[in-house]
């Protein structure tokens, strides 16, 4: 019997080419979509499940007087990590990591920059699960001046030398030689910590950083005992602040702690986060999975659509089975058979385009995306069981339809296909969702060029960012004025830190006409060309000089600090700020404001713009130096650059990137979200007018007699497409009146998480609407004009 329902399955999927291909290819497609986004959510939900301890992030709520508002950040401070553990009996164990960023390593001839190094306590191999190659797990990092190396790293250092017992030394700082007690595995791509060396804590730790209560610097990890009331451990923290930190510091502070598994996918809300790899909001699986399910469903639609829709044609074939004896439910186990049967010819197909465009999606993503599904028997496993919930969910109500028909009417003549409001409402539904995706694809096209478009307050275009480091100190004047030298460069400046980053906070203190104040703000310690470089405006004062006096001796405040300082001065303007004393807070005695400068961006749009203020302090290093380069040219321009270099610092690798591409980096995964949402959006509207399609022909193919007579009598062509069109454009319009009001409420809930953000404008739901109507319109119409350009002699002989 089974033999027999295949052969009969076959013979109806090569009967009917058309309708069989296009429910083929919609759950081909569809299918692909799912499977990809499933390999991108278990990919980010794989995140540090290689740690099987229960270990915590330590993080704080910073609420400083100056602020907009309290900030989470991802830091802590030194002694924090001992002193819980010495006090808290849920906490077995703590490791602290700082990282040093980019660091340039030799061994005799061969040098190389490592992109990531952490110093870290001894037990680091204790508390996470990396696997240590080659070393004591307890010992590799308990001296001074240890390192252990992943394998890349040792790979690249040493060759196919023995690196263990080897010293390397810092580039650039002579003093650092560090002996290589240990070699691990490289880290996997999945973990929010990367890295590619570790040196040993107490390297550069001394005993007064056990009283560094307030300097924020470093990232704690605890471990804690398994079943630990995360809620009622973090109620103590308040008192465990005050009693560490005196002077009323605590009142600034709250800790709270986050499970290892969330700091990848749910930290977007916390700042100076340095250590997190790939961070990305959680939020944006659920919503993906949810549109690759609707793509799906869309194309379960279409497969019951059309089915229902042709009922008559197997009207017989059930009055015939049913007369012989066949029961209901063998008939409806044929019809789902059938269906089934279609899920897994559109599997192969999916399975096909998955390996075809899964290059692409890795490169897009920037992740590490495989499809092996021969080589995972779980992921073999979901994928079969999930094709034929497919063939289920999408034969299930043709199977009961068909199979309700009764004999004596079926071959009689008198049975009809069903009525039609079920099919409307499904396409319906399927064009609601459609539309929907389509508005929201918009605004987030619209928010993501917004934030990229949109004024910075700063010129952050042909600006080249070149590294330093400490040992350049001497050099950075002399680079800078050979540099200006160069027909192709326009300007250069320093600064300790880069613009589109979180700038790091300290405290400041402020005398007005009253009181001496004392708050926070940002700060960024720069050359006197800064503004100048980077087009800031000032609003009042003067710009820094090149003159001694205006060395470590003043400052130029923001607009946002101006305001701040003000609120409790009501005699004072932004003009008459200029000269009152102001300076770190910890300073015997201040330095002067000399300028304000307009509010400027300085991180991305997704922040308010913070207080800050800029400071010039020739003693003190810059970590990079910005070159503003002339005309379009930027080879030639590098290649000057390269060359002052070359000659001032023969010894130090030249390395560089533009400012723009930094930007353009920190809006990545907004614009990877938007180009998602936008590819599925076209899927959905894809598959629904497949769909469309398949419906407007048999529609055309119902009532090919009526056309044939009606073009007999007169009627033209455009009258016979309107005809044909007009009862499916109803749908589409319901749909849009549908999804518009559920997209505008879904659109202004994602723009809330924007501080700088578009407004909802009523005619990109105009225009979301008007597309929708033409591709429905230009989907029905290449059938109905089919229909009505046929010759009504032949419409009028079909049987």
């Amino acid at each position: 019997m089974l033999k027999n329902y295949l052969k009969i399955a076959l013979r109806n999927i090569w009967k009917n080419k058309v309708f069989s291909v296009i429910n083929i290819v919609g759950l081909a497609v569809s299918m692909a979509a799912c499977i990809v986004i499933m390999l991108f959510v278990f990919y980010e939900r794989s995140f540090d499940g290689l740690h099987a301890k229960n270990i915590y992030r330590l993080d704080e709520v910073q609420k400083f007087e100056g602020m907009v508002a309290p900030q989470k950040v991802a830091l802590s401070m030194f002694p924090m990590g001992p002193t819980l553990e010495e006090e808290f009996p849920e906490i077995r164990q703590f490791v602290r990591i700082n990282t040093t960023g980019k660091l340039p390593m030799h061994y005799h001839d061969q040098r190389i920059e490592l992109s990531q190094v952490f110093l870290t306590d001894s037990n680091f191999f204790q508390l996470f699960d990396y696997p240590l190659l080659e070393g004591d797990k307890g010992r590799v990092l308990k001296e001074p001046n240890s390192v252990v190396l992943t394998q890349k790293s040792a790979k690249n250092i040493f060759g196919n030398i023995d690196p263990i017992g080897k010293y390397v030394n810092h580039f650039g700082n002579d003093t650092l030689t560090l002996k290589v007690t240990g070699i691990m595995e490289d880290v996997p791509a999945n973990s929010h910590l990367q890295f590619d060396a570790l040196i040993s804590f107490n390297t550069i730790a001394k005993p007064d950083f056990m009283k560094n209560w307030g300097g924020n610097w470093l990232v704690t990890y605890l471990e804690l005992a398994p079943g630990t009331d995360i809620g009622k451990m973090e109620k103590k923290f308040p008192a465990f602040l005050k009693k560490h930190m005196k002077e009323g510091g605590w009142k600034f502070y709250e800790l709270f702690l986050q499970p290892l598994t969330e700091v990848h996918a749910q930290s977007v809300d916390i700042t100076h986060d340095y250590v997190n790899y790939q961070k990305f909001d959680r939020r944006y699986t659920y919503i993906f999975s949810i549109i690759a399910a609707i793509v799906l469903i869309i194309a379960c639609v279409n497969f019951m659509n059309l089915s229902t829709a042709r009922s008559t044609g197997r009207a017989k074939e059930v009055g015939i089975r049913k007369s012989i004896g066949a029961q209901r439910f063998q008939l409806a186990g044929q019809f789902i058979g059938e269906s089934v049967l279609l899920a897994l010819f559109a599997l192969v197909l999916a399975v096909a385009i998955v390996k075809l465009v899964m290059p692409s999606v890795a490169n897009f993503s920037q992740r590490r995306l495989e499809f092996s599904i021969f080589q995972s028997p779980g992921l073999l496993l979901v994928i079969l069981l999930g094709t034929m919930l497919v063939g289920l969910f999408s034969g299930l109500y043709p199977a009961a339809f068909l199979s309700a028909f009764e004999p004596v009417k079926v071959l009689k003549g008198t049975i009809r296909a069903g009525k039609s409001n079920f099919r409307n409402a499904l396409v319906i539904a399927q064009f609601t969702s459609a539309v929907f995706l389509i508005i929201a694809t918009g605004f987030a096209v619209k928010q993501l060029r917004y934030m990229v478009d949109k004024d910075p307050g700063f010129d952050k275009e042909q600006v080249v960012i070149v590294p330093l480091n400490s040992k350049l100190d001497v050099k950075y004047e002399a680079l800078k004025q050979e540099l200006l030298t160069s027909s192709f460069i326009e300007a250069v400046t320093g600064s300790q830190q880069r613009l589109g980053n979180n700038l790091h906070q300290t405290g400041v203190a402020f005398q007005g006409t009253g009181a001496r104040r004392e708050l926070t703000s940002s700060q960024v310690v720069v050359d006197p060309d800064y503004l100048s470089l980077y087009k800031i405006k000032l609003i009042a004062g003067r710009n820094f000089t090149h003159s001694a006096g205006d060395n470590a001796k003043t400052y130029i405040i923001n607009e946002s600090l101006a305001k701040e300082l003000l609120k409790d001065e009501p005699t004072l303007t932004m003009e008459t700020l200029i000269g009152k004393r102001f300076g770190f807070s910890g300073m015997d005695s201040l330095s002067t404001i000399v300028g304000v400068a307009e509010d400027f961006n300085f991180n991305s749009m997704h922040h308010k713009i913070e207080t800050l203020c800029l400071f010039n302090q020739k003693d003190w290093s810059y970590s990079e130096m910005s070159v503003r380069i002339k005309g379009k040219d930027a080879q030639q321009s590098i290649a000057a650059i390269q060359s002052t270099w070359n000659k001032l610092v023969p010894d130090e690798p030249f390395t560089y990137s533009f400012l723009d591409e930094h930007f353009a980096e920190m809006y990545r995964a907004d614009s990877q979200v938007s180009e998602i949402v936008g590819i599925l959006a076209g899927l959905a509207i894809f598959i629904s007018c497949l769909g469309l399609f398949g419906l407007a022909s048999y529609s055309a193919e119902r009532r090919i007699k009526e056309i044939g007579v009606r073009k007999v009598m007169g009627a033209s062509v455009a009258g016979i497409v309107a005809l044909l069109s007009r009862d499916f454009l109803k749908l589409v319009f319901t749909a849009i009146l549908i999804a518009t009001p559920v997209a505008w409420f879904a659109v202004r809930t994602w723009l809330n998480d924007f501080a700088y953000r578009i407004d909802i404008e009523w005619w990109m739901f105009l225009v979301a609407g008007a597309l929708a109507v033409f591709v429905a319109l230009f989907t029905i119409s290449f059938q109905s004009i089919k229909a009505a350009l046929t010759n009504p002699v032949k419409s009028l002989r079909a049987e």
